[in-house]
């Protein structure tokens, strides 16, 4: 492949330059502060195995805060939109349904001080938000959808706080909402947009549409556009940014137990063609070093090693590890039980190639999107609707 014609400048949000556009795609109950540190770590090496960070080269954005828990200052929710003391910029996802309580959760971030960067989630195919109206719902309707993001954008501006938006193509085929709201984005004030090229009716599944990010970038020309979908390697984001001209990347599922893609994709941009391929004992010390990482950001060690649980089939997927290690692994309690589990490993072992790439994480099937009655009856928020909309936000939990 010839990258020259797929390199791309940094990326401008606001006042905020990227040098690598890349961006971590919020994940609920993933990029918690421990999992952005270890991305970070990770972007700012060269390719190769993590080593120690030397300053971030991509964006890195919290995993999903409900805005009525933060206006509540709910426990969990405080912690959530914590940062490392060198994180820069600080960058936080806020979900929301109401205006009102987006703006006084916008507000809560800006005049404390506490964010540099605002996402706002309008991609989100879960049921239990969808149903509620909420994200890849939410801009079905366009009159909320417009008061959410000029709130939160007002608010940002009162800061020098930008602020852009993930979304995916619309609920199913037969309604999509994402040019349009790219264009009211735009209009409004907001400083990019992502698009997940999937409707929420798709979840996970199938593939993404990569067309629809061309659209979208020929559509919205005033403010950078990125794409998101079946990133699993440096090679197809290169491959994404040729065919689409997005201006930068989203990345999910597929650094999941990988977070050195970042590392590879900060090389691929900056035309190298070097790439990551830590053999078994670099992803055993990786692995590791987000166990720790997760005790810290929980003040616990049996809520880390809890957490890395879920993170052992990504680490190890193609390499050459017992059923019976990856089932003690994925039941560990302690670290000096994980340390004793991983020292049994094969240190030698090299990268395992294409059985260690694709996809990973959840896919499944397409499905009916999870709606309130009568939601797509009209483009406008009707009275019976509009009072739903100021309870939906209780019934999200956590951040």
């Amino acid at each position: 492949m010839n990258t020259a014609q797929t390199l791309l400048p940094p990326l401008r949000i606001g006042r905020h330059v990227i040098a690598s556009p890349v961006v971590l795609a919020p994940m609920a109950g993933i990029t918690n502060r421990a999992f952005r540190r270890l991305c970070r770590e990770s972007g700012a090496s060269s390719a190769g195995a993590p080593s120690t960070p030397s300053g971030a080269t991509s964006l890195y954005v919290s995993e999903m805060i409900t805005s009525r828990a933060l206006v509540e200052r709910n426990a969990t929710t405080m912690r959530l939109i914590e940062h490392d003391p060198d994180e820069s910029p600080r960058s936080i996802q806020l979900y929301s349904v109401d205006p009102a309580t987006a703006r006084a959760a916008a507000r809560i971030l800006v005049s404390e001080d506490r964010a540099d960067h605002i996402d706002l989630n309008f991609g989100c195919p879960v049921p239990k938000v969808t149903r509620k109206g909420g994200g890849s719902a939410l801009p079905w309707k366009r009159d909320l959808f417009r008061a959410i993001v000029a709130a939160v954008v007002e608010e940002g501006a009162r800061g020098d706080v930008p602020v852009t938006m993930k979304m995916r193509t619309g609920i199913d085929d037969e309604h999509l909402t994402y040019l349009e709201a790219g264009l009211v984005a735009q209009a409004e004030g907001v400083h990019a947009v992502a698009l997940h090229a999937r409707t929420a009716a798709q979840a996970y599944s199938g593939t993404a549409d990569w067309s629809a990010i061309r659209l979208l970038k020929q559509t919205v020309t005033d403010i950078p556009v990125l794409g998101n979908g079946d990133i699993w390697s440096a090679e197809d984001a290169l491959r994404m940014t040729a065919e689409t001209g997005c201006d930068g990347v989203v990345v999910g599922r597929g650094c999941l137990g990988r977070p050195w893609l970042f590392a590879d994709l900060a090389a691929a941009f900056s035309g190298s063609g070097e790439r990551a391929l830590p053999n078994l004992g670099e992803v055993a010390d990786t692995m590791r070093r987000h166990a720790a990482y997760l005790v810290d950001f929980y003040g616990d060690e049996g809520r880390g090693c809890r957490d890395i649980r879920k993170h052992v089939a990504w680490y190890l997927k193609g390499f050459p590890a017992g059923g019976t290690l990856r089932t003690s692994l994925a039941l560990v309690d302690t670290l000096a039980d994980l340390d004793r589990m991983l020292e049994t490993l094969d240190p030698a072992a090299p990268w395992p190639g294409d059985h260690a790439e694709g996809p990973r994480g959840r896919s499944g099937s397409s499905r009916r999107v999870a709606l309130p009655d009568g939601w797509l009856d009209s483009r406008e928020l009707s009275p019976e609707h509009a009072v739903r909309m100021a309870e939906a936000e209780l019934s999200v939990s956590g951040g």
